[in-house]
């Protein structure tokens, strides 16, 4: 007779895992041994297949046990998984976690607190406050007195919070959510967003039953103030601009404090995202690229890009906490007005999700282990790495370089190549599992390969066989 698996948890919970995390870390091994690249070799339907086979019949009549279980699934999916950690995987803004963080990840899930309501966790949601209050304080300054609320259209001072989110959509659809609820004004919110805005915020108005955003021109990749300016002259209601502080396509940053600026004049309500852009804060060298942020009434951010988190580390910071009554909410058996009386932290209104996960630990273990040198090292060595490679390609014959990178993403083409001839080479090398590179379309319409660089491990060498990948799948 089979006995009772053990838990993760409790007094016995480290003894059951040694094991198996022996398991899992030689499963690791073995499985990136097998691929030996950036990707699996093949395209979809090769490593579908070899996965259906590796992976055999996933629920049989009789379990085969942990240790088998294991070995056998963690080594095909790393066998079949696309690497952030292989310096020629730099497609995405998709980052190779830090281990420190890893190994936080895994105490997180082994104590599984779930973050809706404080006796589920007592710790971790005394962790958020300590993590967000942190972060807030690195766009806001100190935390504001809880019985000092600021009042709308008061000027930036010492104030702030922030909530945990799933990644930058999360975080963008709540900015949106919070712009509608606190309007004074009647008639539908106006979301105003340069062209070169994430999708996201596209999504959220459509998700919020808002009308279609208002599209601002972006020439050369970033929000045209002027534009934004004649945009909203005479414009009725309530306005919310949506700027960018790293965009998805080429890593650019809107013109922050001129874009605060404009809002000021006409009374709109300012969202920045800096999904990508937020880790300069820790860069003593780049921070001042995000000069104009601390004017926004909300900001997102997203460590699971220049944070080096494993999925997901989103946050969404906030200037006025009274903006965060809007997600007040109650359920008897989470939040009942005589415990909340009583004390017990209401943890329901820091997010629209019930049950989530304690991200913040990891985020936690890391900001104490490597401290804002550490991450500002690390982010100064990824952009760097992409000043390293645009030389590269800007000495280049065959090459074209679209301009010089401002934080760790480098556009660049085959010169002479059409657009059809570049999606066939990045589809070749992905096919071949020999690199994994980007795409973006840049205003004028011209494809781009995209190369993002979020390894700080990569060395000039391997940019160095990046671009002679792509020379050698060119049609000449």
């Amino acid at each position: 007779m089979s006995s009772t698996p053990p838990l993760a948890g409790g007094i016995h919970g480290p003894d059951a895992l040694r094991p198996l995390l022996d398991t899992v870390l030689d499963a690791l091994h073995d499985g990136a041994g097998r691929r030996a690249g950036p990707l699996p070799a093949g395209g979809p339907h090769s490593v579908a297949t070899q996965l259906r086979v590796r992976a055999g019949t996933l629920l049989p009549e009789h379990g085969t046990g942990a240790e088998d279980a294991l070995r056998t699934l963690v080594t095909a999916l790393t066998e079949g998984a696309a690497d952030p950690a292989d310096p020629l995987c730099a497609a995405h803004l998709h980052c190779p976690p830090l281990a420190v963080a890893t190994a936080a990840d895994l105490a997180a899930s082994a104590l599984n607190p779930s973050m809706d309501s404080w006796d589920q966790a007592p710790a971790a949601s005394a962790l958020e406050d300590l993590v967000t209050a942190t972060l807030t304080r690195e766009i806001y300054g100190a935390p504001h007195t809880p019985n000092e609320p600021s009042a709308p259209g008061d000027a930036p001072g010492p104030s702030g919070d922030a909530l945990v989110t799933t990644g930058g959509t999360e975080a963008n659809q709540l900015a949106v959510l919070l712009a509608r609820e606190t309007t004074a004004h009647p008639g539908p919110l106006h979301l105003l967003v340069g062209t070169n805005a994430h999708h996201s915020l596209a999504r959220a108005a459509w998700l919020l039953g808002l009308p279609e955003p208002l599209a601002v021109p972006a020439p050369g990749g970033t929000l045209d103030p002027a534009a934004l300016d004649e945009a909203l002259t005479d414009l009725p209601g309530t306005k919310l601009v949506t700027a960018t502080a790293g965009t998805t396509d080429a890593g650019l940053i809107d013109p922050l404090p001129e874009i605060a600026d404009v809002c000021e004049r006409h009374g709109a309500r300012l969202h920045i995202d800096a999904a990508y852009g937020a880790g300069l804060l820790f860069s003593a060298r780049h921070r001042h690229r995000l000069d104009g942020l601390h004017r926004a009434h909300t900001v997102t951010l997203d460590l699971h890009k220049l944070g080096w988190q494993p999925v997901a580390a989103g946050l969404l910071a906030v200037r006025h906490p009274t903006d965060l009554r809007a997600l007040t909410h109650q359920a008897d058996y989470l939040n009942a007005d005589d415990d909340t009386e009583a004390g017990l932290p209401d943890l329901l209104g820091r997010s629209l999700r019930t049950s989530r996960r304690p991200d913040i630990l990891k985020i936690a273990v890391t900001l104490k282990a490597l401290g804002r040198t550490g991450l500002g090292a690390l982010t100064d060595q990824v952009v760097a790495l992409a000043h390293h490679l645009a030389a590269l390609v800007d000495a280049h014959p065959a090459l074209e370089l679209y301009d010089t990178p401002t934080l760790s993403t480098v556009l660049f083409r085959p010169r002479d190549a059409d657009d059809h001839t570049i999606a066939e080479t990045r589809r070749a090398l992905l096919t071949e599992g020999r690199a994994v590179l980007g795409r973006a379309r840049t205003d004028d319409g011209t494809l781009w390969l995209k190369a993002t660089l979020l390894n700080p491990h990569t060395e000039p060498g391997d940019l160095a066989a990046l671009l002679k990948l792509v020379e050698g799948h060119t049609p000449r």
